[in-house]
């Protein structure tokens, strides 16, 4: 496991300001900008339901990010177990009582907003691990004991989404919890294992698929076969990509956005209608703002001197690198379409608030680099 040292300091309220990392925080600023005239694109150049609630929970959450920072790093320690309750007993809430729309019950209703509980547990199981791990030796990392409590906090969260049903985001906590693994040391041929027998049981989970799962999944190697209908959404959302060339048609030209053939488009379709708009020389520009957001992330986990911050900090580059690559992979049609909203720049409350919690703690153990956790 990582070296940690003791080591305990008082900081004044400015010493802990001066300790921001401001690159990351430009680059959290610069994707939510960016984001927020996209959103205003979606709604065809005017300041609608989309873009206004986006803008305003934008200014919420990262002003409750930059509070958060301030909570030192032992706390975030502290309330590791805590939190993964608090939102597993949402899940199950969700799952009981939640609303639904679109023929899932994702959502649980807090009458100020509509909370997407799957969505905070990727950054819960992520806070979980790193507060199990931080302590324990590479040797006993594989005992028996120590692998059977870890699946079952991973598996418990990922079948309660999965029934909602939602296969894209139980997707993503199980890879949010799969990494912080591996970099806990777990050996590489439980992951052997696992694979070989999630490749001999697909036909058997693919027998439990919802019918329009089993549609994107044929969709994605053929989308030609419903050009109408299934495909629909990957054929315009390729069209659009391609159609915006190197420069782009410009801000508030998109004619496939504009003219209601690409659906979708304020979530998880967003990057299709930036890279429409601003072309390939756009989105390398976005590509690059996350390359050095991820960057930062994994460099604080290095200087920060407690394992719980490393653990946390490369595990969380590590989703964030994730959860990037599966969006523009899928808006691109190089994967099935999933569901995974583009980190900060897709429209929805609960995503924005779970990356706003998770880069709080990655700015706590920033400004608490030198603090040690007993």
């Amino acid at each position: 496991m990582f070296q940690q040292t003791s080591y305990s300091e008082q900081l004044t309220f400015f010493q802990k300001l001066r300790s921001f990392d401001y690159i990351l925080l430009l680059c959290i600023i610069s994707i939510g900008v960016i984001s927020g005239f996209s959103m205003y694109s979606t709604d065809g150049g005017e300041l609608l339901y989309h873009s206004k609630s986006h803008i305003i929970r934008l200014v919420i959450f990262f002003t409750m990010m930059i509070c958060f920072s301030f909570f030192s790093i032992k706390f975030w320690h502290s309330v590791g177990y805590l939190f993964y309750v608090l939102v597993l007993g949402l899940l199950i809430m969700a799952s009981l009582y939640g609303v639904s729309a679109s023929g899932s019950q994702r959502w649980v209703s807090l009458y100020f907003i509509n909370l997407q509980p799957s969505e905070l547990m990727k950054i819960a199981i992520i806070i979980f691990y790193a507060k199990f791990y931080h302590r324990m030796q590479i040797s006993h990392v594989n005992n028996f004991k120590n692998l059977l409590i870890p699946s079952a906090i991973l598996i418990l969260p990922i079948l309660l989404v999965a029934s909602q049903p939602d296969l894209g985001t139980a997707i993503l906590i199980a890879l949010s919890g799969l990494v912080v693994l591996w970099l806990a040391g777990l050996h590489i041929r439980y992951f052997v294992y696992s694979s070989l027998a999630l490749i001999i049981s697909m036909p058997f989970i693919v027998s439990f698929l919802e019918p329009y799962q089993k549609l994107r999944v044929l969709t994605f190697f053929n989308p030609e076969r419903d050009p109408l209908g299934a495909g629909y959404q990957i054929i315009q959302s390729k069209i659009a990509v391609g159609s915006g060339g190197l420069t782009g048609k410009g801000f508030l030209k998109g004619t496939q956005s504009y003219l209601e053939f690409l659906p979708e488009k304020h979530t998880d379709f967003i990057f299709t209608l930036f890279s429409e708009e601003h072309g390939f020389t756009g989105s390398v520009i976005i590509l690059l703002i996350y390359a050095i957001m991820v960057f930062r992330i994994t460099r604080i986990g290095t200087i920060a001197r407690s394992s719980f911050a490393k653990l946390f900090c490369y595990s969380f580059a590590s989703a964030i690198f994730i959860y990037v690559s599966i969006n523009m992979s899928m808006v691109l049609g190089l994967l099935p379409i999933v569901g995974s909203p583009l980190p900060i720049m897709s429209y929805g409350g609960s995503s924005l608030l779970a990356t706003m919690i998770g880069f709080s703690v990655v700015m706590s153990s920033k400004i608490y680099h030198r603090q040690s956790i007993s």
